[in-house]
């Protein structure tokens, strides 16, 4: 079974836009496990543009299914994973001021730092998971690393979707094999929606965890929360 994490971020920008709390995006953590989220992912930023440092503190007092940060491993992230122990940490190569994730780690060139990294996380009985694009070259030297999971960046597959389907999803079902061959889990996230969600898992039935935010909460805005979540579920199902 594919889980499906939800990914909160843009609850939080709504909320900062006005100051206070409204939304509550603690509620609204709780209200996506209710609805059948099997998990809840946050990417909190230096600037705190969205996701709060505190959120990620709160969250962990309440939240009974899978909790997933992901995020930059530098200096504030990871002394907040440290404190906050989730279930599952994801190492994400973003700028600080990059707007969103736009490619994967060089996990051959940054080898070394990413394995004192994630020594370290599994050290606190944290799975680690590693953002990357889908080439076999950037999977093996994950594994190598000591990543669990890699999590496969799928804006190119869903850029190409509507176009070429075929052609869209042929690498990442190469590095969805490779993954799984090297026994690492296999999870996928960016961009992905009701449109090109099923034909993902299709293609690669051994997906643990997608985690989607951006695509849901706007969906979210023309069929209610409840019903949306039921939607991408049942695109995994």
């Amino acid at each position: 079974m594919t889980r499906l994490s939800v990914n909160i971020n843009k609850i939080a920008t709504l909320r900062n836009a006005r100051g206070g709390n409204n939304p509550d995006v603690i509620k609204v953590a709780l209200d996506c496990e209710r609805f059948g989220a099997e998990g809840i992912t946050i990417h909190p930023r230096p600037d705190e543009r969205h996701i709060r440092y505190q959120d990620a503190y709160e969250l962990k007092k309440v939240l009974t299914t899978e909790f997933n940060i992901e995020g930059n491993p530098e200096g504030s992230f990871i002394k907040l994973v440290e404190d906050v122990k989730p279930h599952q940490v994801t190492l994400v190569p973003d700028a600080v001021d990059a707007i969103t994730s736009n490619a994967g780690w060089d996990t051959i060139k940054h080898q070394a730092f990413l394995k004192e990294t994630i020594s370290n996380f599994k050290r606190l009985g944290i799975r680690v998971s590693v953002f990357v694009d889908p080439h076999p070259k950037f999977i093996e030297a994950a594994a190598t690393a000591g990543a669990d999971r890699v999590e496969l960046y799928t804006e190119p597959y869903a850029s190409k979707f509507h176009s070429n389907k075929t052609e869209a999803v042929k690498d990442y079902i190469q590095a969805a094999k490779c993954a799984k061959e090297l026994g690492l889990g296999i999870n996928a996230g960016h961009d992905l929606d009701l449109f090109n969600l099923n034909y993902l898992k299709t293609e690669i039935p051994f997906l643990d965890e997608v985690s989607i935010g951006h695509a849901l909460v706007c969906d979210a805005l023309y069929y209610g929360l409840e019903n949306t979540i039921q939607l991408y579920l049942r695109q995994l199902k």
